[in-house]
């Protein structure tokens, strides 16, 4: 019981809302600046000050309330989408530890299965963003569909439906190859060094 008073503590004193979405935006700013080299080579201190200034820049509007005509607050769209992002990176994690046991055996459309969970990745970590501001509002008459049982049920169908394709396909001839597996299997597949 100590421990969850100890959490909720936390949050009265502002870390789920100030602190964690500060360092989570200060994190990713700081280093794609620092990847990509924008501002020149060594210039830590000029990617400190923009990566300080964009995290304070999402943080301090929710805290004051000041987002004006803004229809929604960053900081409640990051708490709200980080959760199923999250379990999204780990399903992705545990998804290409079994590809890693298999190697690049497994061969979709002409190239390895991961350049499809990445894809899938992009697509849902969209979504989860999109849904958490208010993007993809269904119809009320499909108002069911935000049933997380519902939901669980039909991912389960799809993740057997692809199994039960990948197992049962029948495999082309190398000369029967479609334009359109090419074309996807160039652009998804690594380009090598």
């Amino acid at each position: 019981m100590m421990f969850e008073n100890f959490i909720v503590l936390l949050k009265e004193w502002g870390v789920v809302d100030v602190l964690l979405p500060f360092i989570l935006v200060f994190t990713i700013i700081f280093a794609v600046l620092q990847k990509t080299k924008i501002l020149g080579e060594d210039k830590k201190q000029f990617n400190v000050m923009i990566a300080l200034v964009m995290g304070l820049g999402v943080v301090i509007p929710h805290i004051v309330g000041g987002y004006g005509r803004l229809n929604f607050d960053p900081v409640v769209v990051i708490n709200e989408s980080l959760p199923q992002v999250s379990l999204i990176v780990v399903a992705i994690v545990m998804m290409l530890l079994i590809i890693g046991v298999f190697g690049n055996e497994i061969d979709i459309a002409g190239t390895s299965l991961s350049g499809w969970v990445v894809i899938f990745a992009l697509v849902a970590v969209v979504l989860i963003f999109g849904s958490a501001v208010g993007w993809f509002a269904l119809p009320f008459w499909l108002a069911f569909l935000y049933n997380p049982e519902l939901q669980a049920l039909i991912v389960m169908i799809l993740i057997f439906g692809v199994i039960i394709w990948f197992i049962t396909k029948e495999p082309k001839p190398d000369n029967e190859e479609d334009w359109i597996r090419e074309r996807i299997g160039k652009i998804l597949q690594p380009k090598k060094k």
